[in-house]
């Protein structure tokens, strides 16, 4: 009985999830290429647009200074431009260029041919086995990310008795 407890509890999957993620991001990442934090700005451009630079080192993790310099690097490769907000013409944001959607093309495509070389010396049964809980998982694991990514409400206000 404990050990179908274990199985089920949330601190033992999300460990066995982060070592799946980790396990493949490691067979996967082209070493050689851009670094993580390049191809996921990238990334991160392509899939919600033109940004700020302070909002995308913030969303990446990372210091303004190293944001500003890699888009520095990103625009001396053609992967992003800087372009005017509509909305603001004092403020600057970076964009993805065609040639980035290109490079991500790409890299998506190596990794996906990479995993299906890995997966085929698998037996049959595994790699059936292994697809169906890649259909349930991802589903899942999506929305618990979106989720997340959800403002949350402010926490309940105490009054202090002063006015607004």
């Amino acid at each position: 009985m404990e050990g179908t407890h274990r199985e089920n509890d949330p601190q033992t999957t999300a460990h066995a999830l982060a070592e799946v993620a980790s396990a493949v991001i490691r067979a996967v990442t082209d070493r050689r290429g851009m670094s993580f934090t390049a191809a996921s700005t990238l990334a991160r451009l392509e899939r919600e647009g033109p940004a700020r630079l302070t909002a995308l080192a913030a969303a990446e993790g990372v210091t303004q200074p190293s944001m500003t310099q890699l888009v520095q690097r990103l625009e001396r490769q053609g992967l992003v431009a800087r372009v005017g907000d509509p909305g603001d013409g004092r403020v600057t944001l970076v964009a993805v260029t065609d040639a980035g959607r290109d490079v991500l093309t790409e890299r998506r495509r190596a990794r996906d041919a990479r995993l299906a070389e890995l997966l085929a010396g698998l037996p049959v049964e595994q790699q059936r086995e292994l697809g169906a809980a890649m259909r349930t998982a991802l589903p899942l694991v999506r929305r618990v990310l979106e989720d997340d990514a959800q403002p949350r409400p402010p926490a309940a206000q105490h009054s202090t008795g002063g006015t607004r």
